[in-house]
């Protein structure tokens, strides 16, 4: 098993490699540059030689190859110091303080210190939310397939339809106009500024109130998409020959469920969970900009309007690595669900 992660792991680099290539190649090919957001008084000699300074005028591949160290090299090691204290370009010389890092166009601040600013109300929400759905989802959708065609299989059927193909941006209006407008029982939107004080009973229930709905709006939505999933699996695996012959050796049926017939059905869930935590990261865009969320997705969307292309080419990146990773974690879980599943 060891082998096979550090193989998967030791595969995953040039695959990163490849996709930052991508990503900075399309990127690249945006129209604009940092200049364009300077004043229209700046002589474009001055422009030219901002350009100059920031290596614009440098060849493709270059370009490329300095953003791949920074996004790479620096960024991480930036990051350890900032956590841990240990500066790991001291051993090459060089100063964490004064390393490059990416900066936004916009800000003019390292792009990644606004993505870790914005990450921890993009993880409340979208977190949570999903954490919610997968544990509604899995058992509900495992209770219908038990009991096949049943009005509880009825009634879940047309429960998860409406969850699944409702979007986001008409579920969100709704609510807020319900449970904000009509009863004023919940603020109408997300305050970013709130500190959660873990010692106030008050600070910690405005924060639960503000969740409420858009965590229950995604919760609906990650229900719907994963009990769809389980209910499917466990119906194919219900007819396998190994479950008849669990219960021909006179298995009780829970045991026949819970150890071999859920354990077996988990698999498509868990390639699915995979896909979908990267998607934490990336951020709800649709739900963050309903409720006004500072988080990740309102953040892209709002690099993509003001062409910041640095932010934009550091959060795509950052979504691709993520989803790289979390398919290794998903191809190490089906050998743990799945016995007959070997990595020798």
């Amino acid at each position: 098993m060891l082998q096979y992660i550090f193989r998967r792991l030791a595969l995953s680099i040039p695959t990163l490699i490849a996709i930052s290539l991508v990503v900075f190649g399309l990127l690249d090919l945006a129209p604009g540059d940092p200049t364009s957001q300077l004043p229209l008084t700046i002589p474009m000699e001055m422009r030219e030689n901002i350009r100059e300074s920031l290596g614009f005028n440098d060849p493709f591949i270059i370009r490329w190859l300095n953003w791949l160290e920074l996004m790479m090299v620096n960024e991480p090691i930036h990051l350890i110091d900032s956590k841990v204290g240990v500066c790991l370009s001291d051993m090459w010389g060089s100063d964490c303080a004064t390393a490059d890092r990416i900066i936004s166009w916009q800000s003019r601040s390292p792009a990644l210190d606004t993505v870790y600013e914005r990450l921890p109300q993009t993880v409340w929400t979208l977190g949570l939310g999903l954490l919610f759905g997968v544990i509604i989802a899995v058992p509900i959708g495992t209770l219908q397939a038990y009991r096949q065609y049943s009005w509880f299989d009825n009634i879940g059927t047309v429960v998860t339809m409406l969850g699944y193909s409702v979007p986001v941006f008409v579920i969100g209006p709704i609510f807020i106009w319900l449970f904000s407008v009509q009863n004023q029982w919940l603020p109408t939107f997300y305050t970013t500024t709130h500190d959660v004080q873990w010692s106030s009973w008050s600070s910690i229930w405005f924060q639960i109130k503000q969740l409420l709905m858009p965590v229950t709006v995604l919760t609906l939505f990650n229900a719907a998409t994963f009990g769809r999933f389980a209910r499917a699996s466990v119906l194919e695996n219900l007819n396998e020959g190994y479950v008849r012959t669990a219960r021909a050796k006179g298995l009780s049926e829970a045991v026949v469920m819970n150890r071999h017939v859920v354990r077996n059905s988990l698999i498509p869930v868990v390639t699915l969970l995979a896909l979908s935590i990267p998607g934490i990261f990336s951020g709800a865009i649709i739900t963050e900009n309903i409720f006004r969320i500072n988080g990740l997705g309102q953040l892209l969307l709002l690099s993509i309007g003001q062409n910041d292309l640095p932010m934009v080419q550091s959060l795509v990146f950052i979504f691709a690595a993520l989803t790289v990773l979390f398919n290794i974690v998903a191809d190490v879980l089906y050998g743990v669900l799945d016995p007959r599943i070997r990595y020798d």
